[in-house]
């Protein structure tokens, strides 16, 4: 029993500390400061005061973080209902606005393949990817409220397809190339985008594996869809007639009428839907789980700056 509590004891002692000097120059550091309500022996009891005053942390941290938008007078509406409850109700804002707020030559996005291949993108790069995808979904007629669908894999693409929705006010959605058929149709077929953005194959334990197969199950099962763009991932120009359907294009190809501007905006409410993801599938159908936009910013936020102290 001894041995027991002396191990215990050893496991419970901390892996690190951080210095005295970068706690006092940390952002949570900066941000209890920023409060105005005294100091606090530890992170416990921020937590602790910040369960307890709900509404004037969230409207702190909206302050602090510099959130692009408008806030509005009620940070918390109904609170005593759940569900019901409402953060921000008159809040307008845009998730990729604020992703988006940089320009400038510093590398935005490295992204390196599974051979090794590597491609840095910086924020200028970023804005003009950005502002191509969302010319083209414009002129598609993507719109507030419409659902943008993507089949891809962990690249810079799947960024700016979803930002480009995002800034649109349009929602994004995506799901894994090593999803099968029946998995995209469990998923996108209660959907409805109305664009559909896939790459022709990936690199996965060092073979190529095909998606337009699959793609080609699934697009019967989507009616809704305008447009169906493949972006070449691992070969520069694919053959996309497999699909066989009018809607399917290459990215260069409806990209080249387009050249890169200013990105545009669409202000929507603080809840706007941002994301939809799946549950799992393994009762059933999966379940569509919803993220929005004022949500998912604050608490990226939050997270990034407050627990994880991550800097430009």
């Amino acid at each position: 029993m001894q041995t027991q509590q002396s191990n215990l004891k050893e496991q419970d002692k901390p892996l690190w500390t951080p210095s005295r000097e970068r706690v006092e120059n940390s952002r949570l550091t900066e941000f209890v400061s920023y409060l105005g309500e005294g100091d606090f022996e530890n992170y416990h009891e921020l937590w602790q005061w910040s369960n307890a005053n709900t509404e004037k942390f969230w409207s702190k941290l909206w302050d602090f973080a510099g959130v692009i938008g408008s806030k509005g007078e009620i940070v918390l509406q109904d609170a005593d209902k759940m569900p019901g409850a409402k953060f921000f109700p008159q809040a307008t804002l845009n998730y990729a606005e604020n992703l988006l707020r940089k320009k400038g030559k510093d590398t935005a996005i490295i992204f390196r393949n599974e051979k090794g291949e590597e491609t840095t993108f910086t924020f200028d790069d970023l804005h003009k990817k950005v502002s191509l995808f969302q010319q083209i979904f414009n002129e598609h007629g993507v719109k507030k409220g419409d659902r943008v669908a993507a089949y891809m894999p962990n690249c810079a693409e799947t960024i700016f397809v979803s930002l480009a929705a995002a800034s649109l006010g349009a929602v994004f959605s995506s799901a894994s190339p090593d999803f099968g058929a029946q998995g995209l149709i469990d998923r996108f077929a209660q959907i409805d985008p109305v664009v559909f953005v896939t790459v022709e194959a990936y690199y996965y334990n060092g073979k190529t594996h095909d998606c337009l197969g699959k793609v080609k199950e699934l697009l019967p099962h989507l009616p809704s869809l305008k447009k169906v763009i493949v972006i070449p991932f691992t070969e520069e120009n694919p053959d996309i007639s497999s699909l066989e359907t009018d809607k399917a294009v290459l990215f260069d190809e409806v990209a080249k009428d387009f050249e890169p501007q200013d990105v545009q905006f669409e202000q929507v409410e603080f809840n706007h839907p941002l994301y939809i993801m799946f549950s799992s599938g393994t009762t059933g159908v999966p379940k569509c789980i919803i993220h929005g936009h004022g949500g998912t910013l604050l608490q990226h936020l939050k997270e990034f700056i407050l627990q994880c102290d991550i800097r430009a």
